[in-house]
């Protein structure tokens, strides 16, 4: 009998990492049989022209995640997903601390798991959520999964909590805490600043440029994540008798600071490195809480799915397309 297609729903996929998911998806087949695929959106009125054009028959819905309005018209017309990819959030930590009823409405998604929960087949589905690295206090390097997590910004509380949420609520899950994730522009360009474009865009005008020297993260190639995600679709649709309750940090093997990431491009670009000014992180107000060092042990990760992140030096080369 002809295995029937695998339902996959992309819950923010008109946003950078989204938009990679779905390519990346549309690319691949499951036992021969291509993945049937339906996304979310809400900041805009209509589905990207271009995103559409790039992902063929895969069907867009407006939804609300903070109400959950919209979700039973995916229920309607796409049926009961087998996989839910959560990549919906509000990012950025200053607009987190300015608004954090916002912040946790969209980042805890309760509606989500309340719909997820209300399948009759519910023990059927996986939910893969994106977290953060800045569920961690920044007070250490190399963040194991079990350490602590005490986060000091609304941001990370946000997230911290849709992690409690989701492994309180749902049979089957893979919670990611990934770090910043750079890579190229998607098929329909994203509005907000990609860090690698933006580093490469200053530095490119000669001029001298102020980088922290003292906050740490392990930048993750965007196409590293895609890959996890479908290594984790691939484990959980060829395993049987299967429930999956996974917690993995989610970066790239090099610990690096804003200067060292400024540095890498300017070798990759040949630009004069003595262009980069070092300074402290607590020399500037941001208006919100920054961990200084969330970089993280993915050791987990690489012995869980085999995979071994890209070097930094190397995503930034294929994110600059420099060979």
């Amino acid at each position: 009998m002809e295995r029937a297609a695998t339902k996959v729903l992309v819950v923010g996929g008109t946003g950078y990492l989204g938009q990679h998911v779905l390519e990346g998806l549309s690319k691949i087949a499951d036992d021969g049989v291509p993945y049937d695929l339906a996304f979310t959106y809400h900041s805009t009125p209509n589905p990207p022209p271009l995103l559409l054009a790039g992902v063929p028959q895969c069907l867009a819905f407006h939804v609300d995640l903070r109400t959950g309005d919209g979700l039973e018209t995916v229920s309607r017309r796409f049926g009961q997903p087998n996989i839910v990819v959560n990549c919906a959030a509000i990012s950025v930590p200053r607009v987190c601390e300015k608004d954090p009823d916002a912040a946790m409405a969209v980042n805890v998604p309760s509606a989500l798991v309340n719909w997820i929960s209300s399948f009759q087949d519910r023990d059927a589905l996986l939910l893969i959520h994106l977290s953060t690295d800045q569920v961690y206090a920044g007070v250490k390097s190399f963040y194991k999964e079990e350490d602590e997590a005490a986060p000091v910004n609304v941001y990370g509380k946000s997230k911290m909590a849709a992690e409690k949420f989701i492994s309180e609520k749902c049979s089957n899950y893979a919670i990611l805490r990934s770090s910043i994730i750079y890579g190229p522009q998607t098929i329909s360009p994203v509005p907000k600043s990609l860090p690698i474009q933006w580093i490469d865009g200053v530095l490119s005008k000669g001029e001298p440029v102020e980088f922290f020297h003292d906050e740490f993260r392990c930048p993750v190639y965007v196409k590293d994540v895609v890959t996890v995600i479908l290594s984790l679709i691939h484990r959980w649709r060829s395993e049987g008798d299967k429930q999956m309750k996974l917690l993995l940090n989610l970066g790239g093997p090099n610990r690096v600071s804003r200067v060292e990431m400024a540095e890498v491009v300017a070798k990759v670009r040949g630009y004069n490195a003595s262009l980069i000014k070092p300074v402290s992180a607590s020399s500037v107000d941001r208006g919100v809480s920054s961990p200084a060092d969330i970089s993280m042990d993915i050791s987990n990760l690489v012995q869980a799915l085999g995979i071994r992140p890209t070097p930094f030096q190397d995503g930034v080369k294929s994110t600059l397309e420099i060979a």
